[in-house]
Order: structure tokens, then C-alpha cells, then sequence
């Protein structure tokens, strides 16, 4: 995904400087990033690195490794912010920190049970930042097979029968890398979520498409090379229409808050349209 955000600089211009400016200012004083409320929050703070990182600026290392240190062992996080610690030490290049954690991380990952997508490329997202061995490509493809709705689509939860776009990109991507089978059909649904005027939906009844649906969508199609000649002028409109003087995009036309989650969004989303 970084290395495709990279691309967003392109289409951005001169407003790059804008969006570094932007995200530099979601920095708290004690090293971590701002979440919606404006307080430093673990899972932010990767997606403030990361947008630095595809932005080519240069990390705050020694703010950030200050926050990090704050939340020792981690061990009263949650698994998302317990793997959001483990992601932070490992983009700001901390082999210690992250061979420390990568035990828990494992231990963690193996004891909680895969009843999502999300859950499932958490795991494979957070072995691959502390260098352990991954899930068992069996595994995780028996944790996806319930969440098939049948028409290339997947649900996010099993409770929930009903396709949504970040969870059928989500499993589309792992599919891809883990070498598992992609439903033929998957490809067409995900490209039928895009509104005629840009900008993809969450799932088919949404009123609106949102800025996340749409990242996570081009990433999934991109990686199975599916043909965007069709979407990618209107998509790069929607994002426009997103965009904002202050360097950052909202989430969806109804949003009013800017984030650096969003930011990364709006910036894989631009990177992949530049391809």
C-alpha cells in the first residue's frame, strides 16, 4: 500500500507541501497523533507515519518513539492497539522494540478467534510487521469461506449476510497475497459499488460513497489488475470534491472532521489513479 501512496505526490502537485503541512499538525506534543477528538491514540499514529512515509517526509522519530515507549509491553491494549504498537516500532525502523513485541503480538494473534475479514488481515498484517511466521494460508482461508455471500461479495461478520466493499477488498487482497482463489465475480462487484459520477459505496444500499470504500476498492481491483479506464477519471473527480484548502480530505460528502486516516485514504486512493 506505501509504495502505491507514494504515486499521490503526482496528481497532488504543489499541494503535496500542503498535505505534509496538514499532517505534521496532527502531531501532539507527546509524539503520538491526533485521533477525531484530538487526543493521541495509537491507531492514528500509523496512519500518521505511513502518510509521512508516502509523502517522502522525513518521521519524527524521537517524538514518536517517546510516545511509543508510554505503552511498555502493551499489555493493557487491545489487539488493534496492541499490532497499531508493533506497526509504529517497525515503520520507525526499531528492531528492538519490535523483536520485544513479537512475541505477544504472535501470542495474541493465535489466541484471538478470525470471525472477520478485518480479523484475519490484522493477523497478516501484524506477522509481517514483527517478522513472525504468518497464518496459515489454510487457516485464513477457512476463516474467509463463511464470509462469501456467493456473488464474489464477502461480509465483514457472519452475524451480518450482507457484502460490503472494505471487507470483499480486504479478503480479495489477502486472497491475492496468499496466492488462495478470487472469485471471478468479485472483481465485476466491487466495480459496480462505483457511483457514476466517482466514488465507490460501503455496500449497495449506502446513500453515499465514502472516501475509505473507494481506497480500499482501487487497491483490491489494482492488485488483480482490473481494468479502471471507467472509474478512474470520475474517481479522481469524487476525491476532489473531497478535497480540502487545509491539505487533508473528508471521509465522505457529509463529513465535516479531517483525520490523517483519511489522509492516508485520499492518498492511496490518488496514488493508485495515477498508475
Amino acid at each position: 500500500m506505501l509504495q502505491v501512496a507514494r504515486l499521490a505526490t503526482k496528481p497532488l502537485g504543489e499541494a503535496t507541501e500542503r498535505v505534509a503541512d496538514f499532517v505534521h499538525q496532527q502531531l501532539n506534543a507527546d509524539g503520538g497523533f491526533k485521533d477525531r477528538a484530538g487526543k493521541s491514540d495509537l491507531y492514528y499514529t500509523v496512519f500518521g507515519i505511513d502518510s509521512l512515509v508516502a509523502l517522502q517526509r522525513e518521521l519524527p522519530t524521537g517524538a514518536i518513539a517517546n510516545y511509543l515507549t508510554t505503552f511498555g509491553d502493551g499489555d493493557d491494549l487491545d489487539t488493534v492497539h496492541l499490532t497499531s504498537l508493533a506497526r509504529c516500532w517497525a515503520a520507525i525502523d526499531d528492531d528492538k522494540q519490535v523483536r520485544r513485541l513479537a512475541p505477544k503480538v504472535t501470542q495474541r494473534l493465535n489466541a484471538d478467534p478470525r470471525r472477520s475479514v478485518y480479523d484475519c488481515f490484522l493477523a497478516v498484517g501484524a506477522a509481517q510487521d514483527v517478522n513472525a511466521e504468518p497464518p496459515v494460508t489454510a487457516d485464513i482461508a477457512a476463516s474467509l469461506a463463511p464470509l462469501a455471500i456467493g456473488d464474489g461479495s464477502y461480509a465483514n461478520d457472519a452475524d451480518i449476510q450482507l457484502g460490503n466493499t472494505p471487507a470483499t477488498a480486504a479478503a480479495v487482497t489477502l486472497q491475492h497475497q496468499l496466492g488462495l482463489p478470487i472469485d471471478p465475480q468479485s472483481s465485476d462487484w466491487l466495480l459496480a459499488r462505483c457511483h457514476e459520477d466517482g466514488g465507490f459505496f460501503a455496500f449497495s444500499e449506502a446513500p453515499i460513497p465514502d472516501l475509505l470504500s473507494t481506497a480500499v476498492a482501487l487497491h483490491a481491483l489494482s492488485a488483480i489488475r482490473a481494468d479502471l479506464s471507467r472509474v478512474r477519471e470520475p474517481c479522481l473527480d469524487f476525491i476532489d470534491t473531497l478535497w480540502t484548502s487545509r491539505g487533508s480530505f473528508f471521509g465522505n460528502w457529509a463529513e465535516d472532521t479531517l483525520d490523517v486516516e483519511y489522509t492516508y485514504y485520499g492518498l492511496l486512493a490518488l496514488g493508485h489513479l495515477s498508475l
